[in-house]
């Protein structure tokens, strides 16, 4: 998809399965089955794992890697992670960009789904898997991800990010900023501290790439937040913050973890609340 200067696609890192009923929070099943999925036999649902590249004269970047590929057995069968696909790097060959061109990858939170794919083990060393690229995180969240409540403790694996903290490729961003022009940082406060999604606008046009503000077009609703989430207020209070500008100015909204929907528009429905509207295809 071309949005204004950026050539934007979608990568396929896969497939895994987080129980439905904690992807949906206080939204009985009789609802959730039927916006999103019915789940299977451990009521567990599919969902993307789907990092965003940009392109654009110089740059090649990354928003979130996915998995990765160095989880254990047990991991790989608890969360129903697709193996063939979950490697970055393969799903960066249809594009034909390779690890080390990526000159940026843009972390929207340090979770395990979203920075898994950062480093590699390479003849059983861990190392950052994009060797010329800079990593951007919030820094407010990348302190919060080294002592984490015990909510989230469990998402932060510090096999994702210890190797580029070591390595001093973290460059770290504060609030709201323009990280390139036209890229800007969009800082939320519900799902975890200082989670970034980012706003991507040129030439009149905007794409939201809303992380875990929205991770599928079921949850645009206010009330449809996560279980995981640390501060569920907070979560309504971003989505109010987010979703009156969508509407008005005609945003492009991108799911990184819905298996049905890559993009679809945001409208208010006659509730006076937000629904997703036309459907948007990224990689056409």
């Amino acid at each position: 998809m071309k949005l204004g200067k950026f050539n934007i696609n979608l990568l396929d890192t896969g497939i895994f399965s987080l129980d439905g009923g904690a992807m949906f929070g206080v939204i009985p099943k009789p609802l959730w089955s039927k916006q999103y999925h019915p789940g299977d036999e451990m009521n567990r649902i599919p969902l993307s794992a789907r990092p965003l590249l940009i392109r654009y004269e110089d740059k090649v970047i990354l928003i979130d890697t996915g998995n990765g590929n160095k989880m254990n057995e047990k991991f790989v069968r608890m969360y129903g992670i697709d193996m063939e696909k979950t490697a970055i790097e393969t799903a960066l060959n249809p594009f034909n960009v390779t690890p080390d061109q990526v000159t940026d990858v843009i972390l929207t939170h340090l979770h395990f789904d979203h920075t898994g794919g950062s480093t590699i083990l390479d003849n059983g060393e861990l190392i950052p898997t994009f060797k010329n690229a800079k990593y951007y995180v919030q820094k407010e969240h990348f302190d919060w991800a080294y002592k984490p409540t015990e909510k989230d403790r469990g998402s932060f694996l510090k096999e994702n990010f210890d190797p580029i903290t070591n390595n001093n490729m973290f460059e770290f961003i504060q609030g709201d900023e323009e990280i390139f022009p036209g890229i800007s940082a969009v800082t939320l406060f519900g799902h975890t501290k200082a989670m970034q999604a980012i706003k991507l606008t040129s030439e009149g046009q905007t794409a939201f790439y809303a992380a875990d503000l929205a991770p599928t077009a079921a949850h645009l609703g206010l009330a449809y937040s996560l279980a995981y989430d640390n501060f569920p207020i907070g979560t309504i209070e971003d989505k109010k913050k987010v979703w009156n500008n969508a509407v008005d100015e005609d945003w492009t909204i991108i799911y990184e973890h819905d298996a049905f929907n890559e993009a679809t528009k945001i409208k208010r429905n006659e509730k006076g609340g937000f629904e997703k509207g036309n459907i948007v295809v990224i990689n056409d």
